[in-house]
């Protein structure tokens, strides 16, 4: 494991790191919002940053807000840090949630709202107006009071101006962090000052932040875009540089070129954006990528035709081969739990399928070798064990289980569910107990010289035939099964027929490959690959056109909506297949 540098040995909460901040370097550049992912519209310092936080701590604090939750509906933006920050200093649970723009939208903001005690959702005046127009009758508004913080009125005297009756305890919840909702019900989870100190720590001891600037585009309401646009900028003293998702997903290139402009070091994203920056980025002549120092792959899972193409495509752009970073964390464990370090390329070990499946890491080099990349080590007191669900018995080497997880970044629990706060982030290894909780993560995989591997979500495991198989190793099959299909773009789960379990595909494809190939060569590719790589046939195989695949906010497929929709018969099938 390697060390977290002894500046960072005494974790203060965010609001007395963003007041330090304040005092050490008023002037410095601490966010930089970009319209549509070029205009740097709206900057602010750290004296100004902390000034504001603390007039929205103040409104907050008159309005007897102290240990209650407030929904969150930003777009990217500073007025997001500005609140939040305000929400953490007064002793606010801030719940960040997507702006809706449709009823899906709506009625995740009321789950949330519900699940949280919220009455009050904390937005902006343009937000506020917005949803009042579009939704004037929505009942999922009903009973919540939506207050604008960029309409509160400035407080010349402003109470508590130092901060010292505004400090929380390191142990008091800074976030309400819910889950995206594709494994299962959303939970809040509850991520305290002291985790996100300890995970920012962590981040920078594998990724060294020092003399950086971070850019995202990242959604602020997700984890990664939290910890990576916001959290860990402001632990390291460095600018941010935030840019909406729209903007990258009309145009990725933009996030290259920001990255350029602003000689930015560390930008992470999921798996799909870096396939999505091969497809479509097509960078302004003269974009200089080697200022990039950790270009962090957090997905689930982490491809490695994905790794490979994109080193390739924009090493011409000066783009360091070993700046690309796998990595693995997740909510519970408020963000990274593992990274690959930043003085190597990222490898991989090639597995067999039927050894995987058995629960068994054997290395092949025969045809349909399944390739599972490493996402690193942990660092600082960081532990992870690989342990039988069944049995709660740690695992030997070169065997499967589900991934725990201990330390100090481990949150607290799910708000309002004891009884799953109980059964996830205190668990015990049986014949272990005296090594301590730890976090189930609901993620399976193994451990090799130190580095963890994911195979597969637990819940997503398919069982057919009485053989296990991780959805991810039939969709890395499916995708590789005709040249016109690209990479993650296939859900793989089971159905019950009634008498047995039996496997669907469910692959997309752009207009391109059902010109070229048709609807029903691509779906006989996949069976044949399929039963070639894991001797099993599939019950249907569903060919749907590109951008219609249910996916999380970040990019992840929504495999039990996936297989809702096929149950319903609500999946766009493409006539044919």
């Amino acid at each position: 494991m390697s060390p977290v540098p002894e500046t960072s040995r005494s974790p203060v909460s965010l609001s007395a790191l963003l007041a330090r901040r304040s005092r050490e370097t008023p002037d410095a550049l601490a966010y930089v919002y970009l319209r549509n992912g070029e205009d740097p519209a709206e900057r602010v310092t750290y004296r100004e940053l902390h000034r504001q936080s603390l007039v929205r701590a103040a409104h907050l604090q008159e309005r007897g807000t102290r240990g209650r939750s407030a929904v969150l509906l930003y777009p990217t933006g500073i007025e997001f840090v500005r609140t939040w920050l305000g929400c953490a200093a007064a002793g606010v649970m801030g719940a960040p949630v997507q702006v809706p723009r449709n009823s899906q939208g709506l009625r995740r903001l009321h789950s949330v709202a519900q699940d949280s005690g919220a009455d009050l959702v904390l937005t902006t005046a343009e937000v506020r107006d917005r949803l009042i127009a579009d939704f004037p009758s929505a009942p999922e508004l009903r009973g919540l009071e939506l207050l604008a913080t960029d309409d509160l009125p400035d407080l010349p005297d402003l109470p508590n101006a130092g901060g010292q009756d505004l400090e929380p305890g390191l142990d008091d919840v800074a976030l309400l962090q819910y889950t995206s909702g594709s494994t299962g019900t959303p939970k809040g989870v509850m991520v305290t000052h002291r985790n996100f100190w300890h995970n920012a720590a962590e981040t920078d001891a594998l990724w060294p932040c020092e003399g950086g600037t971070a850019v995202s585009w990242l959604p602020l309401f997700h984890d990664m875009g939290l910890l990576f646009g916001v959290v860990l900028p402001l632990w390291a003293g460095i600018p941010s540089y935030l840019m909406g998702p729209e903007a990258f997903i009309r145009r990725p290139a933009r996030w290259l070129e920001a990255i350029s402009r602003f000689h930015g070091t560390h930008a992470a994203a999921p798996n799909f954006a870096y396939d999505l920056c091969v497809r479509e980025a097509r960078p302004a002549a003269g974009t200089d990528l080697s200022s990039w120092r950790a270009a962090v792959n957090g997905a689930e899972p982490v491809r490695l035709h994905t790794v490979h193409t994109f080193t390739q495509e924009f090493a011409e752009y000066g783009l360091d081969p070993r700046a690309v970073s796998p990595g693995y964390g997740l909510a519970e464990h408020t963000l990274k739990i593992c990274g690959s370090p930043p003085d190597r390329e990222p490898s991989a070990l090639m597995l067999s399928a039927q050894a995987l499946g058995a629960g068994q890491v054997t290395v092949t080099t025969e045809s349909g070798a399944l390739p599972v990349v490493s996402c690193g080590r942990t660092v600082s007191d960081t532990r992870v064990r690989i342990v039988d669900p069944q049995t709660l018995q740690a695992v030997g080497p070169d065997r499967v289980g589900e991934i725990w997880a201990s330390g100090p970044c481990v949150a607290r629990g799910y708000i309002g569910r004891e009884q799953e706060s109980t059964e996830t982030f205190r668990a015990r290894i049986k014949g272990e107990e005296e090594a301590g909780e730890f976090l189930r993560t609901g993620d399976v995989g193994f451990e090799r010289d130190g580095e963890v591997y994911i195979t597969g979500r637990l819940k997503d495991l398919l069982v057919v035939k009485g053989r296990n198989h991780y959805p991810q190793d039939l969709e890395y099959s499916a995708e590789r099964s005709h040249p016109a299909l690209r990479p993650t773009s296939a859900a793989a789960f089971s159905v019950d027929t009634g008498d047995r379990e039996a496997l669907v595909v469910v692959i997309e494809a752009d207009g391109r490959a059902l010109r070229t190939a048709g609807s029903e060569a691509l779906a006989a590719a996949v069976r044949r690959r399929i039963r070639e790589d894991h001797r099993l046939d599939a019950e249907d195989v569903v060919v749907i056109r590109r951008g219609t695949l249910p996916r999380t906010t970040s990019g992840k497929v929504r495999r039990s909506t996936c297989r809702q929709q096929y149950a319903e018969g609500n999946l766009a099938r493409v006539d044919g297949a």
